[in-house]
C-alpha cells in the first residue's frame, strides 16, 4: 500500500511536472506555423520551402517517438526528457543564426524534431502506465490536454513576439523556455513508485511491480513493430491515426494561420483562434479521457472521426477575415475533436501485445500520426502553391476521416477466415 505520510500521492506530483512538459513542447512544436508568414516576407522563401522544414519536424517527431520509449525504459524517463529538452532548447536558440533553407530545416526540422519527439505523447502514456492504476483514461486524457494548454499560451504569445519584435525572439523564447524546465525535471520528476516507496495510484494491496525492459532501445523498438505488424489491429489503429495527424498537427496545426492570413484575416487573431481550439481541446480531451474508462473505445474513435471529417468540410467556407459566428462555431466544434483520439488509441494499444509493451506500440502508432502530420504539412503547401487556396486540401482531409471512422469500428473484430475456420470446426 501507499505510504500514509504522502498527503498527497506522488503519482500526482509526477503528473503535474509531465503536465508542465508536455505543454511546454507543444508550445515548441506550434512555433514553425507562426513562422511561416514572417519567414517568407523575412527571406522571400515559398510557403513550401518552409513548409518542408515543418514537414522534417513533424516526420522525426514522429519517428523518434517508439525509439525514446523504449530509451525510457533503458535509460530512465528523466535521462531522456531532460536530454530532450537540452537538445530543443540549443536548437531553438541556433534558429537566430538561419540564413539559407536548408539550415531552417536542419535545426526546426531535425534538431527540434528529434528532441521533441524524444518526450511526445509516449512520454505521457509511459507516465500514466507507471503511476496509475486507477483513473488512467483520465490521467491520459489530462495529459494529452496539455498540448493543447502549451498551444493556448504559446501561440498568440509567439505571434505577437513574431509581429511586434521579429521572428528571431520566438527562437529565443523557445529555447529559453526549454532549458528552463532541465531543473524541474532532475528536482521533482521521480522515475517509478518503486523509487519513492510506494506503489501506483489506485493500486490494489497485492500490486507486483512489473520487471522493467533492459534490453537495447532500438531492439525492443523494432520487435515491437515486428511483432505488431502482424497483428491487424496494429495496421487499423496505424492507419486511423495516420489519418488523425494528416487532420489535426500536419494541416490545421500548420496551416490555419496563413490560411486564415490569405483570407485577409491578421496573423495573431489568427494564432489566437487556434489558441482558443486548444482551450477546447482540453475540455474535449479530458472528457475522452473520462469516456475511455467508460465506454468502448472503438465507438468513441468512430464518432470523434465521424464528426471530424464532417467539420473540415465546412473550413473552406468559413475562414472569414472577421469573427463570423459560423467561425467560431467551427472553433468549438473541432476543438473539442482535435485530440480527443488519443485515450482510446493509448488503450487499444495496449491490447496488441499486451499491457507492458503498450507504450512502444503506441510509440509506433504514434510515429504513423506524425507520418500524416508531414504529408499534410508539404502537400497542403503544394496544393496552395499550385490552386491558390487550401480548400482542396481540407476537403482531402475530412474524406480521409470519414473513412477512419470505418476502419476503427474493424479492431477487435476477428477476420472473415478466422470466422470462417471457427464455424467449420464448431
Amino acid at each position: 500500500m501507499a505510504s500514509k505520510k504522502h498527503k498527497i500521492h506522488p503519482a500526482w506530483i509526477a503528473f503535474g511536472v509531465t503536465f508542465l512538459t508536455l505543454a511546454a513542447s507543444a508550445g515548441y512544436r506550434s512555433a514553425p506555423s507562426v513562422l511561416i508568414v514572417p519567414l517568407q516576407d523575412a527571406f522571400g522563401w515559398s510557403r513550401a520551402t518552409i513548409s518542408l522544414a515543418i514537414s522534417i519536424n513533424v516526420l522525426l517527431f514522429g519517428i523518434t517517438a517508439p525509439f525514446a520509449a523504449a530509451l525510457m525504459e533503458r535509460f530512465t524517463v528523466r535521462r531522456v526528457v531532460m536530454s530532450a529538452l537540452t537538445t530543443v532548447g540549443l536548437g531553438s536558440l541556433s534558429t537566430i543564426f538561419i540564413t539559407r533553407p536548408w539550415h531552417l530545416m536542419l535545426l526546426w526540422g531535425v534538431v527540434v524534431g528529434i528532441g521533441t519527439g524524444s518526450m511526445a505523447l509516449v512520454f505521457a502514456a509511459n507516465i500514466a502506465n507507471r503511476w496509475f492504476i486507477a483513473k488512467k483514461g483520465l490521467v491520459i486524457g489530462m495529459l494529452t490536454a496539455a498540448s493543447a494548454t502549451g498551444q493556448l499560451i504559446f501561440l498568440p504569445t509567439l505571434s505577437s513576439l513574431a509581429t511586434h519584435h521579429g521572428w528571431k525572439t520566438v527562437g529565443i523564447t523557445v529555447g529559453c523556455a526549454s532549458l528552463a524546465l532541465v531543473p524541474l525535471i532532475f528536482l521533482f520528476l521521480k522515475e517509478s513508485p518503486v523509487a519513492e516507496g510506494t506503489t501506483p495510484y489506485g493500486a490494489p494491496s497485492d500490486w507486483v511491480a512489473p520487471v522493467l525492459v533492459k534490453r537495447n532501445a532500438a531492439a525492443e523498438a523494432l520487435s515491437a513493430l515486428r511483432e505488431g505488424s502482424k497483428k491487424r489491429d496494429f495496421w487499423y489503429l496505424t492507419l486511423s491515426f495516420l489519418v488523425c495527424g494528416l487532420s489535426t498537427s500536419g494541416l490545421v496545426g500548420t496551416h490555419f494561420i496563413p490560411a486564415s492570413h490569405d483570407h485577409g484575416m491578421a496573423e495573431v487573431t489568427a494564432a489566437s483562434l487556434l489558441a482558443l481550439i486548444g482551450v477546447f481541446d482540453v475540455v474535449g480531451t479530458i472528457f475522452s479521457g473520462y469516456l475511455t474508462d467508460r465506454v468502448d473505445p472503438r465507438k468513441l474513435l468512430f464518432f470523434y472521426y465521424f464528426l471530424r471529417g464532417l467539420s473540415l468540410f465546412l473550413l473552406p467556407s468559413i475562414l472569414f477575415s472577421s469573427l463570423h459566428a459560423s467561425t467560431l462555431v467551427f472553433i468549438i466544434f473541432y476543438g473539442l475533436d482535435w485530440v480527443a483520439t488519443v485515450p482510446p488509441t493509448i488503450v487499444l494499444c495496449r491490447n496488441v501485445l499486451g499491457p507492458n509493451r503498450g507504450t512502444v506500440v503506441y510509440g509506433w502508432v504514434f510515429a504513423a500520426h506524425q507520418i500524416g502530420g508531414s504529408i499534410a504539412a508539404e502537400g497542403a503547401a503544394l496544393l496552395r502553391v499550385k490552386f491558390g487556396n487550401y480548400a482542396l486540401a481540407f476537403y482531402i482531409a475530412g474524406i480521409l476521416c470519414l473513412g477512419a471512422s470505418y476502419i476503427v469500428l474493424q479492431i477487435g473484430k476477428p477476420s472473415k477466415r478466422a470466422t470462417k475456420r471457427a464455424q467449420v470446426s464448431a
